[in-house]
């Protein structure tokens, strides 16, 4: 008897606990022994290019800054969406500088950019001025960046540049 009710207990607890996908569809939800367990809404797909970027940008948080650096060893801000794009899923080659990378770049809405868009930073509000920095956008308010040689590869809030960012894609 007590071996039985383990093992529906075991039953009971694996379908209250471990969760399961579908490949598509709508919520649905299963009963397994009297309870109750939400089914994933859509198939596991694979990342985008965007992600993919965003998500190595982060990884490299923490690297060293270095004027003209295009390497883990060392990133000024260009060097590191250079070799962002030059390492995520097939790699994009995009120009050096954070200005021909802009002059590369589609333009785009902050609505419309996905985290590991590019965001470039103009030293006036108008969007023809001259780019002097870029980071991987993250998200929100976010990108990661080669800030200054003291802080290096950080993630960090674009807020303090007000109207003077575009932001700018060639994923999509």
């Amino acid at each position: 008897m007590r071996r039985t009710w383990l093992a529906g207990a075991a039953v009971a607890a694996a379908a209250i606990s471990v969760p399961f996908t579908v490949a598509g569809g709508t919520a649905q939800a299963a009963t397994l022994s009297g309870h109750t367990a939400a089914k994933s809404t859509a198939a596991k797909r694979p990342a985008t290019f965007d992600q993919v970027a965003a998500a190595l940008a982060k990884k490299l948080v923490g690297a060293p800054y270095l004027s003209g650096g295009t390497s883990p060893a060392g990133f000024d801000c260009s060097g590191l969406t250079q070799y962002v794009y030059a390492h995520t899923g097939g790699g994009k080659a995009i120009p050096r500088t954070s200005e021909d990378q802009f002059l590369a770049f589609r333009r785009i809405s902050k609505a419309d950019a996905r985290p590991g868009d590019l965001v470039f930073f103009h030293d006036t509000s108008s969007p023809s001025s001259y780019v002097y920095h870029v980071g991987v956008y993250e998200g929100g308010d976010d990108i990661v960046a080669a800030a200054t040689p003291g802080q290096g590869v950080v993630l960090q809030s674009f807020t303090w540049a007000g109207d003077t960012i575009t932001y700018g894609t060639i994923s999509h």
